[in-house]
C-alpha cells in the first residue's frame, strides 16, 4: 500500500496515477489465498470480469458462494452494497425499458431487497427512499435521458461508500480491495469523459454543418 501512489479525487484526474500493468505487476506479490479472494471479488463487482456466457442465476450462486465462505466483515460489506446498488440500477433500467411488471419466473437480482421492490415496482423509487436516498435522484436521471450524470450518481455513491469502508484500514489487505475498486472507478471515468468528449465533439460538427452535412455524407457516393 505503500507503494501507491494516491488516487485524488474520483472525477478530477484525466488517467489513474498508476497504470493497470504497473498496478498488475504489484499484485503479482500477494500470496496465493489473497490473490484468490481478489479474484472471487472482481468476479463479482468488476464488470470487466463477467463472462458474457454466465447466467444471473449462476452469478448470484457465485456471490452467495463467496460470503459463505468469507467471514471478512468489510469485504463482505463492500460486494453486498455493490451487488445491491447493481440489483436496483437493473431495476430501474428495466422499468425505463418498458418493464410494466417485475421479472416473473426468473432470477434478476441478488440482494435482500429484491422482494419490496417487485411489490413496489411502479414506485418512482421502489419505495426505498428512506434506505437508499440518492434512489431519487438515479429516478430523475432516468427520466430526462441523462445517462451520463446517471453514471456520475453511481460513481459518486460508489466512491462515498468506499470511503466509509475504508476508515480503520490504511495496510491492510481490506486497504487494499477499496484502493483496487477506487482506481478502477477512476479508470472507467476517465474512459467514459473521452466518450463523451468525441460525441459531444460530433453534436458540434453536426450543428456547425447544418444543412450543409449532407454533402459530406454523400461524398463517399
Amino acid at each position: 500500500m505503500a507503494s501507491l501512489p494516491p488516487l485524488g479525487s474520483l472525477f478530477e484526474a484525466a488517467t489513474p496515477p498508476i497504470s493497470r500493468l504497473k498496478l498488475e505487476h504489484r499484485l503479482g506479490l500477494l500470496e496465493a489465498p489473497d490473490r484468490h479472494t481478489l479474484e472471487q471479488i472482481a468476479n463479482l463487482i468488476a464488470w470487466s470480469s463477467q463472462p458474457l456466457e454466465r447466467s444471473d442465476a449462476a452469478f448470484i450462486q457465485e456471490a452467495h458462494g463467496f460470503l459463505t465462505s468469507n467471514r471478512n466483515p468489510t469485504l463482505r460489506s463492500l460486494v453486498t452494497q455493490r451487488l445491491d446498488m447493481r440489483t436496483i440500477v437493473a431495476a430501474l433500467r428495466r422499468r425505463r425499458h418498458g418493464e410494466a411488471q417485475p421479472p416473473s419466473g426468473e432470477i434478476w437480482g441478488f440482494s435482500e431487497w429484491v422482494g419490496m421492490i417487485e411489490r413496489n415496482w411502479s414506485a418512482p423509487t421502489f419505495q426505498m427512499e428512506a434506505i437508499f436516498p440518492w434512489l431519487r435522484q438515479a429516478h430523475d436521471l432516468l427520466e430526462k435521458d441523462d445517462l451520463i450524470g446517471f453514471e456520475k450518481l453511481q460513481f459518486s455513491v460508489v466512491w462515498a461508500m468506499l470511503n466509509r469502508l475504508s476508515a480503520g484500514h490504511e495496510f491492510d489487505f481490506e486497504a487494499l480491495i477499496i484502493y483496487l475498486a477506487r482506481w478502477s472507478l477512476v479508470s472507467r471515468w476517465s474512459c467514459y469523459k473521452g466518450e463523451a468528449a468525441v460525441a459531444r465533439f460530433r453534436e458540434l460538427v453536426d450543428a456547425g454543418l447544418g444543412k450543409h452535412k449532407e454533402l459530406f455524407s454523400g461524398a463517399s457516393q
